[in-house]
């Protein structure tokens, strides 16, 4: 948010008024568990909060609303494949994924009531100073898990790189929705390489029991559904912004050798960072599973 702040030079939650450009970024949740019977509350809470602040919205207050978003509303494919600013979130989605596109969708829906224009932003992983995430707590385990099968393509967003195309999106007044990613994702061989982590291959019915139990039991907030943002990719193509000149500064290994940097010295375990006597909030859901399998695969290799 202060990244966003900076480059696009504007006032955190400073009063609406005089035909501004307003940007608001879709909260995608907390690493405090969640209990599926607690979800509807909390994005009925969500819900009235944004109620509340868009009707604080005076006629002719607003020049244009840009909702950011993430991408991971698009679905994690696990067959490959891409995104483009056509893409629609499938019905199906659940988890932290069905929680964004429900907030993202309300968010545009208060603002097309009023009239005012909306453009929302679906990001690739953003990575860069202060981002805190599932993804770039992933990185802080020794475990890259990979499913058996899945070639997952990495790609990554610098939050510099997604201010700028903000900005892009304001300057040419652009409707409707698009994605903002990296061009030129990295192979989980690349990955591996970069990073020093151990690639951890699981069939996906054992990936996904463990990320189900955990949660069951209360040791990951993330549901099982998850666990594919991590293990398949949810890859996008920026046409639109690639045509209006944006480019970024930053390239997926560039991003990448960042959030190694970022993350160097924490270590999180079953999805708990670890600093001292400190445990912090949950995350890195696919680090815990790849943990573990890890561990179960030991044990078959004793038994024998």
């Amino acid at each position: 948010m202060d990244t966003l702040s900076r480059i696009l030079d504007a006032e955190p939650d400073a009063p609406v008024e005089g035909a501004v450009d307003v940007v608001v970024v879709v909260d995608g949740g907390s690493f405090d568990p969640m209990p599926p019977s607690r979800v509807a509350a909390w994005l009925a809470e969500h819900d009235a909060q944004i109620a509340r602040e868009v009707a604080e919205f005076q006629p002719g207050s607003v020049h244009r609303l840009v909702v950011v978003s993430s991408a991971a509303v698009l679905g994690a494919l696990p067959q490959g494949g891409v995104h483009d600013d056509t893409s629609v979130p499938p019905d199906e989605l659940e988890g932290t994924s069905a929680m964004t596109a429900a907030l993202e969708q309300h968010v545009v829906a208060a603002a097309t009531e009023l009239g005012i224009p909306v453009t929302v932003v679906r990001a690739a992983p953003v990575v860069g100073p202060g981002v805190d995430t599932m993804i770039t707590r992933h990185f802080e385990m020794p475990w890259l898990l990979t499913l058996r099968g899945v070639e997952r393509e990495w790609q990554l967003l610098h939050v510099e790189d997604l201010a700028t195309a903000v900005r892009a999106v304001l300057d040419h007044d652009v409707d409707g929705t698009i994605v903002v990613g990296t061009p030129e994702p990295l192979s989980t061989r690349e990955v591996v390489a970069a990073s020093g982590m151990r690639r951890v291959d699981l069939p996906a019915q054992t990936a996904f029991g463990i990320a189900e139990r955990l949660h069951r039991a209360g040791l990951l907030p993330a549901s099982a559904a998850d666990l594919a943002l991590v293990v398949h990719p949810w890859t996008v193509v920026p046409e639109r912004l690639l045509a209006l000149g944006w480019e970024p500064r930053r390239s997926n290994s560039e991003c990448l050798r960042e959030l190694l940097a970022g993350v160097e010295g924490r270590t999180a375990l079953v999805g708990r960072r670890v600093q001292g006597r400190d445990a912090a909030a949950f995350g890195a859901v696919g680090a815990a599973v790849a943990f573990l399998g890890t561990a179960a695969v030991m044990r078959q290799v004793r038994r024998r």
